[in-house]
């Protein structure tokens, strides 16, 4: 059983798809994402002409990636809003790591699918997510559509909760599920919060729980970040 304040086993394949121009295969725990840039010469309207980029996110689940079947999103009708809100969620974390000043008007867009849900997806996504993006910008300097690096420092996102009274990082399905107090936390390398997503699923908590929690997501970061070297500069 591992310790409290230690992340599930993680790793990261790169180029997992031959095609996109970024892909990385993320597995935490039982969770696995399958994380793709794609480039595009195009931007939002509002970026039209400023000579600035973009990076955004689309997030979805697989119908056999969860225990009994999710209807796919085109049976619905309608789009997910879980899905749409986490597809966000992750948009903003990898801007956060980029200048878009230095990404020329291209969009770069990750699209993470869950092949396997216990718990955490959208930290996954976000820390996989990275990966794909990593690829991506170094495939843009390649063909030389963009002169400099714009990726800022590395970012990841980890899950922290109270669980029976403790704090417990990096959260399974079944872990969650029991959670008092769940916390989504993004944060650059240098130790910069980009987001916390905090909820007291079936209490308060106190702001020494939380900077307990806080402190706890840093520490399982800088792991994250450590896989995510190993696995890009290597």
């Amino acid at each position: 059983m591992r310790e409290p304040g230690k992340i599930r086993p993680t790793r990261i394949t790169r180029n997992y798809l031959k095609d996109p121009e970024g892909s990385a295969l993320i597995e935490v725990g039982d969770t696995k994402v399958l994380c793709t840039a794609t480039v595009t010469d195009k931007v939002p309207n509002f970026l039209q002409g400023t000579g600035e980029g973009w990076v955004t996110a689309e997030y979805a689940l697989l119908p056999r990636s969860t225990p009994e079947r999710k209807v796919r999103e085109i049976r619905m009708g309608r789009p997910d809003s879980r899905c749409v809100e986490i597809s966000r969620m992750i948009g903003r974390a990898l801007r956060g790591a980029v200048d878009l000043s230095k990404l020329g008007e291209y969009t770069i867009i990750i699209d993470c699918d869950v092949l396997q849900a216990d718990g955490g997806t959208r930290t996954a996504s976000v820390t996989g997510g990275f990966c794909a993006l990593y690829d991506a910008v170094k495939f843009m300097r390649r063909h030389g559509l963009i002169k400099e690096n714009p990726i800022r420092e590395f970012v990841a996102a980890v899950s922290v909760g109270i669980v029976k009274g403790e704090v417990l990082l990096d959260l399974s399905y079944e872990e969650d599920s029991q959670a008092d107090v769940d916390l989504n936390v993004v944060m650059t390398e240098s130790g910069r919060l980009v987001e916390i997503q905090g909820t007291g699923e079936k209490r308060a908590f106190t702001r020494e729980e939380l900077n307990k929690m806080l402190d706890m997501a840093w520490s399982g970061i800088k792991e994250l970040i450590r896989i995510q070297k190993e696995t890009l500069l290597s």
